[in-house]
């Protein structure tokens, strides 16, 4: 006989019951990982490991590629897990999106985040934004692993807020040429760690030409290379199209730096001659440059 009065060993039933339920839903609930790609880290890890210099005007990195990458090698670590998605961490002159970044953000299961850019080509304000996502996925249970790709020691903080809620965090770098290229605070806090080597970076990883041109004949005229920048302006507008041109105006009269070197090193090609060390001509390139667009708008 129960020593409870019936009603009350009848809820305790329905409780238990409900308990039961809640424990088989949890068991049959996947794990769900997440991969945060500090793109700064990326490019300069990389680049110097594949080619020796960290400029991103230097090398092509195939983000995409590299992407895919990430997430079949967190498939393969998290093999009873699902992928969230790819978090793409960057910096970007008042934020706009670079032509580059917006072909990333357009990728399946991946969101860019953008901090600023400084006068230094320095990132300002993506650790933070790294924290945010970090703390809240963890938060509020929508995922139990996070994938963290990068070096800085200002990461600590946001290893640290998603640990507190239950996350397992896991840093991945990139071989460093010599020495370190994570701190070693960062290293001490996660859960794991894993290095990507030369072999697995040279693919995504590829150093742009350098042309060079005789600097013993005259150099171009202001109105010559102003004009040769309008042409540069009409195919760059037919390749991407007036909503590129609509992300692109805010941004005036700065171009990111990726359009900014396309477009010195397409105006040295039309002109057989260099443009380095002539900063009025890089000026009358980029005027020309920007009166053709802005003239479209």
């Amino acid at each position: 006989m129960s020593k409870y009065p019936a009603d009350i060993a009848e809820r305790l039933d329905r409780t238990n019951e409900l308990l039961q339920r809640m424990l088989m839903e949890v068991a049959k609930t996947p794990s769900t990982h997440a991969i945060f790609v500090d793109a700064g880290y990326v490019y300069a890890a990389a680049g110097l490991l594949v080619t020796g210099t960290e400029d991103r005007r230097s090398f092509d990195l195939d983000a995409e590629g590299l992407i895919e990458a990430f997430i079949d090698r967190a498939r393969t670590i998290f093999a009873d897990s699902r992928l969230l998605r790819v978090y793409w961490y960057d910096g970007a002159r008042r934020r706009i999106h670079t032509t580059e970044q917006q072909a990333i953000a357009e990728l399946p299961d991946v969101k860019v985040r953008l901090g600023n850019l400084n006068a230094n080509n320095q990132q300002k304000g993506v650790d933070s934004l790294i924290r945010t996502d970090l703390e809240s996925l963890a938060r509020h249970r929508a995922i139990s692993d996070a994938a963290l790709i990068g070096g800085d020691e200002d990461l600590v903080s946001a290893v640290e807020a998603a640990q507190g809620y239950g996350a397992r965090v896991h840093l991945w770098g990139i071989e460093a040429a010599e020495g370190r290229n994570q701190a070693e605070p960062l290293l001490w806090e996660v859960d794991s760690q894993r290095t990507f080597d030369l072999d697995f970076c040279r693919p995504y990883v590829t150093r742009r030409p350098v042309t060079t041109y005789e600097d013993d004949t005259p150099p171009p005229s202001r109105e010559d290379v102003r004009f040769v920048g309008a042409q540069i302006a009409t195919a760059w507008l037919a390749a991407r199209g007036r909503e590129s041109l609509v992300d692109l105006l805010p941004g005036h009269p700065y171009l990111p730096g990726s359009v900014d070197q396309d477009l010195l090193v397409e105006a040295e090609r039309l002109l057989q001659h260099s443009l380095r060390g002539h900063a009025h001509l890089r000026r009358a390139l980029r005027d020309g440059f920007w009166q053709h667009l802005q003239a479209q708008f």
